[in-house]
């Protein structure tokens, strides 16, 4: 070997896989901790946000974003009273059967994970007339929305004021909708993140 040259050293085998297995570990390790505190991938599982957001539609929700505004699309768990099939509002005199919509929720969260847009917060005054929500006296721009058919669900006339640190959640698809109308407002602490990118299917690919 001529002066001033040296021979690279060679790998062995056993170096090579303990490397292999430290990279595939650090970015496992950092795909976790994304999920967990960063972005996390969410399947629709019902058709309440339609036409919005379909069923088997996957859209991611950013973490840090927890205290979402009027017309956000956010994830978060409900209320135990959420049941679709026997929803319990924490007022008996609210709720499904009732000219209010509930204001106040059962104490208890849910393990339940839920999608529905804001449509009112702390403060807000609000009543729903055929599916519409009029907030502060204003009908909300509601183009989104699949309207109601009638039904007496889609009737709350006499207004009710969401509680501070709460928000107000519906479903897009107003007359096929499991929401806060029939459970209440969500505290500020139960919310996960806002929904801000469809990645599937692929037609429906963008930002919501």
């Amino acid at each position: 070997m001529a002066p001033g040259t040296s021979k690279k050293k060679q790998k062995s085998p056993l170096y090579s896989l303990i490397e292999l297995v430290a990279t595939v570990a650090v970015a496992v390790g950092l795909a976790f901790l994304i999920q967990a505190f960063v972005v996390k991938p969410y399947r629709i599982p019902s058709g309440s946000m339609e036409p919005t957001l379909n069923i088997g539609q996957r859209i991611l929700a950013n973490r840090l974003s927890t205290h979402p505004g009027i017309g956000d699309i956010v994830v978060f768990h409900p209320p135990e009273g959420a049941d679709p099939a026997n929803p319990v509002c924490g007022d008996g005199s609210q709720g499904a059967g009732h000219p209010q919509a509930c204001d106040q929720p059962t104490a208890q969260e849910s393990s339940q994970t839920f999608i529905k847009r804001v449509v009112g917060v702390a403060g807000d005054h609000l009543k729903i007339i055929n599916g519409h929500v009029y907030r502060n006296g204003v009908r909300e721009k509601d183009a989104y929305i699949a309207p109601c058919d009638g039904v007496g669900d889609c009737n709350f006339p006499k207004s009710i004021v969401v509680p501070p640190g709460d928000y107000y959640m519906m479903g897009d698809n107003r007359g096929e909708s499991d929401d806060s109308r029939f459970w209440g407002p969500v505290p500020q602490k139960w919310i996960i993140g806002e929904a801000f990118f469809t990645y599937w299917p692929p037609d429906r690919i963008g930002t919501l």
